[in-house]
């Protein structure tokens, strides 16, 4: 009976070893890749060549497909940690912000709708924080991954080269994305203001 016990807490130590390497457990792996892709995304974008643009957007559909997958791994696995809370929206938000200036320097992107991007994000990121530090969660609502979806997709189409097909596409994508931007922004600091106090 002992061996039979002993030997079932090594078998679950093992399995706890193979998915939470480095001590961070896959799902906080994955959103650190993505993160670290953002450099070769710069790089890829200021190379300003149609073989380089092809690449970056193909990086880019590559760490949008795996912000899918380190949600998926943390169910998996039931592997929702602190870490991760905060890991993962950050991961995602430097994956969007930075391509995204980066166009936009180089005259790539309109200006304006980086700025309502990077606003909306940043201003939903302290909101996050400051909920965060009276213990209050903030669980992404439809909007917002409609929104995320509608941002991933007019990047991929911008990051194409300009005289492509898909890249045609790209602006009225983006206004779809704006919209929803601003939208699910000014929904997630409706719903999440604080209630009334009674008897005022």
């Amino acid at each position: 009976m002992a061996r039979a016990i002993h030997l079932r807490d090594r078998r679950a130590g093992t399995i706890a070893e193979r998915v939470k390497p480095l001590g961070l457990g896959w799902p906080n792996i994955v959103s650190v890749g993505r993160v670290l892709l953002t450099p070769l995304l710069v790089w890829l974008i200021l190379l300003e060549t149609e073989t380089a643009s092809y690449i970056a957007a193909a990086v880019f559909v590559a760490g949008a497909f795996s912000d899918a997958l380190d949600g998926y791994l943390a169910r998996r696995h039931e592997m929702v940690t602190s870490t991760g809370i905060w890991l993962d929206p950050l991961s995602d938000k430097i994956f969007v912000a930075v391509p995204i200036v980066t166009m936009t320097a180089i005259g790539a992107f309109p200006w304006w709708a980086a700025v309502v991007i990077i606003v909306r994000e940043v201003a939903v990121t302290v909101l996050r924080a400051w909920l965060g530090s009276r213990h209050t969660p903030m669980p992404a609502s439809i909007v917002a991954k409609m929104k995320t979806a509608s941002q991933l997709l007019a990047i991929a189409l911008y990051l194409l080269p300009a005289g492509s097909a898909l890249h045609e596409l790209a602006f009225p994508v983006l206004l779809v994305a704006v919209t929803l931007t601003v939208y699910s922004g000014v929904d997630y600091f409706v719903r999440m203001r604080p209630a009334p106090q009674p008897g005022r």
